[in-house]
């Protein structure tokens, strides 16, 4: 688990990748060697560490970098696939119980690939309106909380398939987020709770076919009565 809250970008040093073919499909797998701009400490095989907000597993460490491993699903459904050696990520280590919780709760695992489609300088801040795949919308909402390459932010604005965040002086100095343009793809999670309370009200949201073949609302929708007499 993790908070969205960056302890500092890293240099991709080395990637070692291997492709093979199963079943007529390609598949990809790939290590990084990754190298901290501020050396962290402690490290314990097989603990979590997020890069650009994926969740990965540490294989091997030194005392100045560390290795990850990055199955051809996690290639697929991130950005990770399209890193080089040199460049930078943003990477943050597993929160621990008693820290405090100065983002949101982060699982890093990436939902889908979010576009720069515009940015623009608003006084010391800068600007950016991403956009994803519409389906994940009902995730995303104004106030909320979204992360992106590992980042949690504000979704200050929000619609049908695109979202909007400021992105403070701060952030800007300390991220890969200084690098972005339009065009760029990042890596999108969506809110972790909103995830849960979609999953457990869909039964009772979904709609069945009238006998005309037309769909109507289930006799038992979402009510104020349902949700308290459910526990809600």
């Amino acid at each position: 688990m993790f908070t969205g809250l960056i302890q500092g970008p890293g240099k991709v040093l080395g990637i070692a990748g291997r492709q093979g073919d199963r079943a007529g499909q390609s598949d990809r797998e790939t290590r990084l060697e990754i190298a901290p701009e501020a050396p962290f400490h402690d490290y314990v095989r097989g603990e979590s560490i997020a890069v650009n907000g994926v969740c990965l597993t540490v294989e091997s460490f030194s005392a100045d970098r560390f290795s990850v491993f990055a199955s051809a699903e996690t290639l697929r459904l991130t950005n990770l696939g399209g890193l080089r050696t040199g460049m930078r990520v943003n990477l943050e280590r597993a929160l621990a119980l008693g820290d405090r919780l100065g983002g949101h709760l982060v699982s890093g695992h990436v939902d889908c690939l979010a576009r720069v489609g515009e940015m623009r300088q608003v006084g010391q801040s800068r600007w950016f309106r991403l956009l994803y795949p519409a389906a994940f919308s009902p995730l995303v909402v104004t106030k909320g909380s979204v992360t992106l390459d590992g980042i949690s932010l504000t979704v200050n604005a929000c619609g049908d398939g695109f979202l909007e965040v400021n992105i403070i002086p701060e952030t800007w100095r300390n991220t890969t987020i200084s690098t972005w343009q339009p065009g760029r793809d990042v890596n999108m999670e969506t809110d972790l709770i909103g995830k849960y309370v979609q999953r457990m009200l869909t039964p009772w949201a979904t709609t069945s076919s009238s006998a005309k073949g037309s769909p109507t609302a289930r006799s038992e929708g979402i009510s104020e009565a349902f949700l308290r007499e459910h526990g809600f």
